[in-house]
């Protein structure tokens, strides 16, 4: 197992600090709004917000899978460097524009 630096630990530190401030003010806005009624367009507002932000975020994950998959994102880093060992099996043997001359 790898040892973890004291910059971690204060990095786990902080973040949990958050994470726990978070929650505690979630309760108390949640708690402080008991009373409050939402009504029929807010219930549709609500489920359509959610549904379309999860429409979105699966989206734009299948498009970073395929993309990532496709090759086309090896032309954008021109500072990756590929093992000169595995060019005939990778990517470049079978997307011949992502080839090196």
């Amino acid at each position: 197992m790898k040892n973890i630096s004291a910059g971690q630990i204060t990095l786990l530190v902080a973040l949990g600090a958050m994470l726990l401030l978070t929650g505690v003010w979630g309760f108390s806005v949640w708690g402080a709004s008991s009373g409050v009624e939402m009504g029929k367009h807010g219930w549709i507002a609500l489920g359509l917000g959610a549904f379309f932000s999860l429409l979105i975020g699966c989206g734009l994950m299948a498009l970073m899978f395929f993309s990532s998959r496709s090759g086309h994102d090896d032309v954008a880093d021109p500072f990756r460097r590929r093992d000169e060992d595995k060019i005939g099996t990778g990517r470049a043997a079978r997307h011949p524009a992502t080839r090196r001359p």
